[in-house]
């Protein structure tokens, strides 16, 4: 009973002790804010790259691509963790609009349809979201050649992440340059030109939320895309995306896959262009995305780091804190220790004075940190509108709102961490105060 009757007035009366709390209280309202946010867009920008690709990838880096691509497809499709696949074709080319100057970009061949049951396809299109297979048609010009464009790529962000949509596409040309490539890697039509060119009309913009894809990435028709960047007697790809069915465990899908395409390669390598066959992986979404994915990841590896810095931090400040304390408590010590109390009973006594600031310090900063997340985003648009202000620039960063989900077991993390380490800063000036002979303590008092 002593034991808390002196911890509850060591935190009433000791002023050093409200600074205690504080400083741990500042510390977990940091932690809490930081991470979270940066927690929040690490998850979001994964999940993007998630839906953008599908589940699963069976796909060469090679811009060859590969044959046999249909009968690959029949074959995953009768696989029971498989619910759709989608051949794709990925090159690169020149984007000529009709009044503007030329810009290097990503073109992807689709089949809309079949795209959009393996990824978000048909959710990130402005004006097709429910119609995805005319995604590709001009609706001003709809016996043309229609393509979907990276949603910055035609159109304005403003500075709250916001984009101005006409009530349809509007009349735009774009002529599209590529190098078609046969199928031994060499370009296709040497002797005449290199280039293969083509006109395609603006059906749609497509918005992922992910800025080097919307600021760079033209879809096309899959047998537009096989034309202009594929010659050879047979049809290839550059990709097979796969999505897997409810419930699937995703390295358990990925090593059928694995098992199905070992299979299917070694039936076929000695096929015409079955050497094309080797290039290929089978890669789940996040090793499909790793060159994009990990700086991100990276990033927040760097940020939980520093944070356990300031935890150091922390434990350094508790530790003056208590060494102070336990230099103006001798004679309680003494006292203490005259009546009978052990060494063991000394120490429980400051580590559970520790315990109590740890704990009030997290509480604290937990409630604060919760509070401010909860109006992070109305008191940005304040700064915004009275001083122009932002944590990003919208109109270069695509990001809307900050994220401020809280996760619980992320606080009962931080919290777990916090009071730690006010045990650990304690531990020494508790070790210290549970040496102290009662008759040195209280001898030194009188004098």
């Amino acid at each position: 009973m002593y034991k808390l009757t002196l911890i509850i007035r060591y935190l009433l009366k000791r002023r050093i002790t409200h600074f205690a709390v504080l400083t741990v209280a500042l510390c977990v309202f940091i932690v809490v804010v930081v991470m979270t946010v940066m927690s929040g867009l690490v998850g979001q920008f994964k999940q993007k790259n998630h839906d953008f690709v599908g589940d699963c990838v069976v796909g060469s880096r090679s811009l060859v691509g590969f044959p046999y691509y249909e009968e690959l497809m029949d074959d995953l499709e009768r696989l029971d963790s498989v619910e759709a696949v989608s051949p794709v074709v990925k090159n690169y080319g020149l984007l000529r609009p009709q009044y503007d100057r030329e810009q290097y970009v990503e073109l992807l061949g689709i089949d809309p349809v079949r795209h959009s049951r393996v990824t978000n396809f048909a959710q990130t299109l402005g004006y097709h979201a429910d119609d995805p297979a005319n995604a590709f048609v001009p609706v001003y010009e709809p016996n043309a050649l229609g393509c979907v464009l990276g949603i910055d790529l035609i159109l304005w962000r403003d500075a709250r992440s916001q984009y101005t949509h006409d009530a349809r596409p509007r009349r735009a040309a774009f002529a599209l340059t590529c190098f078609p490539l046969n199928a031994r890697g060499a370009p296709a039509m040497a002797g005449t030109t290199v280039v293969s060119n083509r006109q395609f009309y603006y059906s749609d913009n497509s918005h992922s939320g992910i800025a080097r894809v919307d600021g760079s990435t033209v879809y096309i028709p899959l047998e537009q895309a096989q034309s202009l960047c594929m010659a050879g007697q047979r049809k290839r790809v550059s990709a097979v995306h796969i999505r897997f069915r409810p419930g699937v465990d995703l390295r358990v899908g990925v090593e059928q896959v694995r098992g199905l395409w070992s299979r299917f390669k070694q039936a076929r390598i000695d096929a015409p262009d079955g050497r094309l066959l080797e290039t290929v992986a089978v890669e789940d979404w996040k090793e499909y995305r790793r060159a994009f994915i990990a700086p991100m990841e990276k990033e927040e590896t760097l940020m939980s780091v520093m944070f356990g810095f300031v935890g150091i931090t922390t434990v350094f400040i508790v530790f003056v804190v208590f060494y102070m304390i336990v230099s103006h408590k001798t004679r309680d010590v003494g006292v203490l220790k005259s009546v009978g109390a052990s060494s063991a009973g000394v120490m429980a006594l400051f580590s559970g004075f520790a315990f109590v600031v740890g704990l009030l310090g997290s509480v604290a900063g937990i409630a604060a940190g919760w509070l401010f997340l909860a109006r992070i985003n109305r008191i940005e648009e304040w700064l915004y509108q009275r001083f122009g202000f932002q944590l990003w620039d919208r109109t270069i960063y695509a990001i809307g709102e900050i994220p401020h989900e809280v996760q619980v077991h992320g606080l009962a993390v931080i919290a777990f961490f916090a009071i730690v380490a006010c045990l650990i800063g304690a531990l020494v000036p508790a070790c210290s105060a549970a040496r102290l002979r009662p008759v040195e303590t209280l001898h030194g008092a009188r004098t």
